[in-house]
């Protein structure tokens, strides 16, 4: 079995996360609930960037819910490593350095092969292309959707 997504770190946090920018209250002048993420995130990973602690009050509880939902949960459809190269594909689109960079680090961390590594990102560059195409082309939908054997 994959190593549990939780042992891979930083890496897995903003592998998956978005880097939510913002100001937060000063040092020592902390609501309870940043204090009780601050502890579970702490407990999680055995330390606390600083990203962590720029995410907004109003987006914090939100984003590290999510986190451990999704990204950190063995509980979910897909497991850790195609959520990496799902999330390595659309960092590369859109495009973000620092999940790029993260998430090939997870990729490869959970067992990701360059081969499947570079795929994930062929893939993306071509549904980008393709997407590109058929929209900047104006193909009727309609007839789209009947050609390539849809109802």
């Amino acid at each position: 079995m994959l190593k549990s997504i939780k042992s891979l770190g930083w890496v897995a946090l903003i592998g998956f996360g978005l880097v939510i920018g913002g100001t937060t209250s000063k040092a020592g002048d902390i609501s309870d609930q940043r204090k009780t993420i601050y502890d579970d995130v702490q407990k999680t990973f055995g330390g606390l960037p600083t990203f962590v602690k720029q995410v907004p009050d109003a987006a914090l509880a939100g984003f590290w819910q999510e986190e451990k939902d999704l990204v950190l949960s063995n509980k979910t459809a897909l497991n850790p490593k195609v959520k990496a190269l799902i999330s390595l594909a659309v960092a590369s689109q859109i495009p973000c350095t620092y999940c790029i960079w993260s998430d090939t680090q997870t990729a490869k961390q959970l067992g990701a092969s360059e081969a499947e590594i570079g795929e994930a990102v062929a893939m993306a560059g071509l549904t980008r292309n393709t997407s590109t195409l058929l929209n900047g082309l104006q193909v009727d939908f309609d007839q789209f959707k009947k050609e390539m054997g849809g109802q």
